[in-house]
């Protein structure tokens, strides 16, 4: 009797310390005063609907003349300030550009809670906004996504046969896995950890190995550039890894960057070269 009660009550404390867990990775980026005035770059400021009435926040830089689209994805806990680096170094290549706040980030709308799930709904949702544009190739969809963003772009993709071609940086094949990684290093048990990945699960709807890049990679036909920091503390290298093992033969591509971490690997030398290659073979 004492041992049920006991077991119990660890049960009971895991579910509700693993919720609030939840709540604060659940929490909204702030909003942003960010543009691309001060770049010098002609932007057009958009209002995406998702499939569930809500509207994202973008940017739409068009091309001069009818061409591909790439479609820029931040990562966890950030918005599209992270993304001007690369609007101001794709932009002028020769492709239409599309960056957005997924829901419950920057100033896109709230969404009771953010998920790779909605960041992949997010992605289909921006290709069906632009896909009349007079400038659009339509089935001719890039994505370069930042972290979760990359791991969401290749679930995404699984699923749309509209995106051609695939960036990440530092995306993660399970995450799961990194946000056991990190729980760890603030000290979580183990089963309160268990506790709020379950919960995670249920409210997503999916358990987090449907979910998992090496789960998703070999489903899709789009080409794919995965670019990883060997030094990356957040996903850690053997992420990549996993997802490059899980790839079909000759469709996938690792380029393990030196020395560099999680955000800083577009600092490269040849790093912007390397991506416009990529997408333009």
């Amino acid at each position: 009797m004492i041992f049920l009660t006991i077991t119990i009550v660890i049960l009971i404390t895991s579910l509700v310390l693993g919720y609030l867990i939840i709540r604060n990775f659940s929490k909204p980026s702030g909003r942003h005063t960010s543009t691309l005035k001060e770049e010098g770059i002609k932007f057009e400021e958009v209002s995406i609907p998702t499939e569930n009435n809500k509207n994202l926040f973008g940017w739409w830089i068009e091309a001069k003349s009818k061409a591909p689209t790439i479609i820029l994805m931040h990562g966890w806990d950030r918005n599209i300030s992270r993304l001007i680096p690369y609007i101001k170094n794709l932009h002028g290549r020769g492709f239409n550009l599309l960056a957005f706040d997924t829901r419950h980030h920057g100033n896109s709308d709230s969404d009771n809670f953010s998920s790779m799930v909605k960041f992949a709904q997010d992605i289909s949702a921006s290709i069906n906004f632009i896909e009349n544009k007079s400038t659009v190739e339509k089935d001719n969809y890039f994505l370069i996504g930042l972290s979760i963003g990359g791991a969401a772009s290749i679930y995404a993709a699984a699923a749309d046969s509209r995106i051609k071609k695939i960036v990440t940086v530092g995306a993660p094949s399970n995450p799961a896995q990194v946000m056991t990684i990190l729980m760890r290093k603030k000290r979580i048990p183990q089963p309160i950890i268990w506790a709020a990945f379950k919960i995670m699960e249920f409210r997503i709807g999916k358990p987090f190995t449907q979910l998992a890049s090496a789960t998703n990679i070999s489903k899709t036909k789009a080409q794919v550039l995965l670019i990883h920091g060997t030094k990356d503390k957040i996903v850690p290298f053997s992420q990549a890894k996993i997802i490059i093992d899980a790839a079909n033969e000759g469709q996938t591509i690792l380029w393990a960057i030196d020395g560099k971490g999680h955000s800083n690997c577009h600092y490269e030398p040849g790093f912007w070269d390397s991506i416009i290659e990529f997408l333009q073979q």
